[in-house]
């Protein structure tokens, strides 16, 4: 159920030591410039001069008696910048391209060669170089690898032990969609040793996927997936020695099945690690220090919460802390207070400090500029529908410093340079279209006074949208934000069809003032020409920066708070707005959406009668349970809230209008949620659409007029059943 959609965003990864897929652009080690792709070759831009150069040819990136350039996926430089990793030939691994070929080119005398050329074609997965640049590692088929450069001599330093679900050096399918744990493996600091996660899915069931177009037999697809109240995969985490290939493995306390190990990295003096576990319900979060040599383990920070803890928010590394002042002290993100916070912690864990103070949340921690003494991150304290940059002193003295400027009311992004000098800035709102410019730091002044932001931004346009954010009170007392888009020509006195479009779990939000608000992307034509009004509102639970009680109110009621806020949102507006037509209300979404989309047609079947759901979880134990565990507890113990929350145990409850649409070959929403639900509506004889799309999985995108079709499908079904038009 995790996003319904995720937007990639142009990624700077700092260090430039590892090559890993879909990035395209990387900081110099000074943070005064980038690499990024251009045409095919490699270019670098000097930020303070402003001039762009050839930083490799396409030529060099010719392998000898090929006629065709490598195509980059992705590449990174070792730390002198004397070779280059270029990351080509990339295949889908679940949801992201994260398999391929390799190749190094040594940029003194482009001398270019492949890795790993006598393992699988297109197997090799998150290629590093070492810190001294003198060896690569890198997965293939669940083993981690070590390559020598000088000799291309291939060294195996795991093993599955002939058990094809050991999982060395990456993740399994739970894991790599929950905790967005990819990369596996991790370098020492003296390039001697490599830190690797072993995940030993062997006691996970397989859920068997079924293909029955491909072939006149029909076959299975096997994915590892542990379901609702199924065991997780055993997860350890080891210390393997380059030279002998011996691994020793750290004594982290508790059963290695019923705990998380979703971070770890080294410490910077190379002694052993820094790991966060998790327990099984995920709301109980501890900090380990490791031996490399002994695996001793010891735990010196810890915190609960009374609903789950979070990890999500991480910093450049990809994980949850930020070392300071050479390793003594590291920042922290953490919700104890009732809002995300940064804190500044001694590493004994024995002190810490607020360094964000108020009552507002940190949405993203970006960078630390230690020299001038701050810190960067995104808040938006006044609007929860937006996000701006701030800055404050790591000491925790004195108050956030707004650097956006305010004009520019909207959704912003930044990815800051090494130095803290400079910044990738990204900018839309409702009423523009995404802009970007490269600006310097504190001061937020663009680079380029001609094309930046402050110059283009015509706050003008404003008054010509259809679009306009609101706020409304239900019943209950919850204040929600929303926004609608108005049909053209629109008049007051008369009536119109009214299309929520719902999301409402915590792992995303709809109302946000960004480009694309009030645009509905499944429906061919345009619904404002139409005469549609189309809405969404965000009610508890959604992960808005309102403070830990807003996000987590939802903890073991999904299905049901979230559900109710819509419901109660959508009865406001009936109430307030004589414009809205109470007979011709319509409803849709995607995964959670989906999920939502059906429980609201089946439970509150007097607001709304049409309702479009596609990838809908309709049994909330059908689901995965990293995600489902952590917001609504693990059965048996905490069953009544999976079963009262899930759209089939309501589905009796039908009256309206209902397209139920599901790939058959999804893999994260199984296609099985589909056929429990069609058998509940066939038991009470309730009539309604049903669309599968062979196997399509979780994005319905494959294969020749897909996306056509399904648009095709929404639109008909939509107008059919919910008319367009003033009346």
């Amino acid at each position: 159920m995790n996003k319904l959609t995720k937007l990639v965003l142009l990624l700077f990864i700092v260090g430039n030591a590892v090559a890993q897929p879909g990035q395209g652009s990387h900081w110099t080690p000074d943070g005064n410039g980038y690499y990024t792709i251009k045409g095919g070759q490699i270019v670098l831009f000097d930020l303070t001069s402003q001039k762009e150069s050839v930083a490799i040819t396409k030529l060099a990136l010719t392998p000898n008696g090929e006629a065709n350039s490598l195509k980059i996926k992705d590449y990174a430089f070792s730390k002198n910048q004397s070779k280059a990793l270029i990351f080509t030939n990339s295949q889908r691994v679940w949801r992201y391209e994260t398999k391929g070929d390799y190749w190094v080119l040594d940029t003194k005398n482009n001398k270019l060669t492949q890795l790993g050329k006598d393992l699988p074609e297109a197997s090799l997965m998150f290629a590093k170089f070492s810190p001294d640049g003198k060896k690569v590692a890198y997965v293939s088929e669940r083993n981690v690898y070590v390559e020598d450069l000088a000799t291309s001599t291939v060294k195996k330093l795991t093993s599955t032990d002939g058990q094809p679900r050991l999982i060395n050096g990456t993740f399994d399918w739970a894991y790599e969609e929950e905790f967005s744990c990819l990369d596996g493996f991790r370098w020492s600091p003296d390039s001697k040793h490599i830190g690797y996660w072993q995940i030993d899915a062997n006691t996970i069931r397989n859920f068997l996927m079924i293909n029955t177009t491909d072939s006149i037999y029909a076959y299975t697809i096997p994915v590892e997936y542990p379901k609702v109240g199924e065991a997780p995969s055993a997860c350890r985490v080891g210390v393997v020695n380059i030279d002998d290939a011996k691994t020793t493995w750290m004594n982290v306390p508790g059963n290695s099945q019923q705990h998380y190990i979703p971070r770890m990295e080294w410490l910077t003096d190379g002694s052993g690690f820094i790991l966060q576990q998790l327990n099984r319900k995920q709301n109980s979060s501890k900090l380990f220090y490791t031996n490399a040599k002994t695996g001793a383990a010891n735990a010196f920070y810890s915190e609960t919460d009374d609903a789950w803890v979070d990890i999500r928010a991480n910093w450049d590394s990809g994980n949850g802390w930020h070392w300071i002042e050479k390793g003594e002290k590291f920042l922290w993100v953490t919700e104890k207070d009732g809002w995300r916070h940064i804190y500044c912690v001694t590493k004994d864990g024995k002190n810490e400090k607020l360094v964000t103070k108020g009552n507002y949340d940190v949405i993203d921690p970006l960078a630390i500029d230690e020299e001038n003494g701050y810190v960067y991150f995104t808040a938006s304290p006044e609007n929860a529908t937006e996000k701006y940059l701030y800055r404050t002193k790591i000491n925790g003295k004195g108050t956030a410093e707004l650097l956006t400027p305010r004009i520019q009311e909207g959704t912003h992004g930044y990815q800051i340079s090494p130095n803290g000098k400079f910044a990738y800035h990204n900018f839309s709102n409702y009423y523009t279209a995404p802009m970007k410019e490269w600006v310097d730091l504190p001061s937020h002044s663009a680079l380029d006074a001609d094309e930046g932001i402050a110059l283009k931004f015509d706050i003008s346009k404003k008054a010509s949208s259809n679009v306009e954010f609101f706020q409304v009170t239900t019943e209950d007392g919850t204040t929600m934000d929303g926004w609608m888009a108005k049909p053209d020509n629109f008049d007051p006195a008369k009536k119109y069809p009214t299309v929520f479009y719902v999301y409402t779990e915590p792992a995303g939000q709809t109302v946000v003032n960004r480009f694309g608000t009030g645009r509905n992307g499944l429906y061919i034509g345009d619904m404002a020409k139409d005469g549609y009004i189309y809405v969404s509102v965000e009610g508890r639970g959604a992960p808005a920066p309102k403070g830990r009680e807003w996000r987590k109110s939802i903890y073991k009621k999904i299905g049901i708070i979230n559900i109710r806020d819509q419901a109660m949102a959508a009865k406001k507006m009936m109430e307030t707005y004589s414009f809205i037509d109470s007979e011709r209300i319509a409803v849709h979404g995607w995964s959670g959406g989906g999920s939502t989309t059906l429980n609201l047609l089946f439970q509150y079947p007097e607001i709304y009668q049409t309702g479009i759901a596609v990838a809908a979880v309709a049994n909330q134990l059908s689901y995965d349970n990293i995600y489902q565990e952590r917001y609504m507890g693990v059965p048996p113990e905490d069953l009544e809230g999976f079963v009262q929350g899930s759209p089939i145990t309501h589905a009796k409850n039908l009256e309206g209008n209902l397209l139920y649409i599901h790939g058959t070959g999804d893999d994260n929403v199984h296609y099985q949620n589909a056929e429990m639900l069609v058998n509940e509506l066939i038991k009470h004889n309730k009539q309604f659409q049903f669309m599968p799309y062979p196997n399509r999985s979780h994005g319905i995108y494959e294969g020749e007029g897909t996306r056509r079709h399904l648009n095709t499908l929404f639109t008909k079904f939509l107008k059919d059943n919910c008319p367009p038009g003033a009346k």
